[in-house]
């Protein structure tokens, strides 16, 4: 019986997978440095502070909760940004991988 159970609880554990990828859509995206002021307001947060703001890195905003991005994401979000038409209330679809609070970032894309 003992190992049947221990079979039992192998298999579930051989079932999760790991480091399996999620999507967030239409996140409020910020660069870091002023995502984590005060009262960051992301709605009004505009692409030209996002863009001079680069190098803190890049992050959305997930039930109140900032998630920022690993150094490749953060330079997947530039080009987004860059590529976007968009000047303010910035949103992002995000492909990735959580490790902790942060975001192995596999894609990013500006709604």
């Amino acid at each position: 019986m003992k190992s049947f159970l221990a079979g039992c609880v192998l298999t579930a554990l051989m079932a999760i997978p790991a480091g399996a990828a999620e999507t967030w859509r239409h996140a409020p995206i910020m660069d870091k440095g002023c995502a984590s002021k005060p009262n960051a307001d992301a709605a009004a947060h505009p692409k030209s502070c996002a863009l001079q703001c680069a190098k803190a890195g890049f992050a959305i905003i997930v039930d109140g909760k900032l998630m920022p991005f690993d150094e490749e994401g953060n330079q997947k979000a530039l080009a987004a940004l860059k590529a976007s038409n968009r000047t303010s209330d910035l949103h992002a679809t995000v492909t990735g991988e959580r490790h902790g609070d942060t975001i192995a970032v596999q894609s990013v894309t500006i709604d």
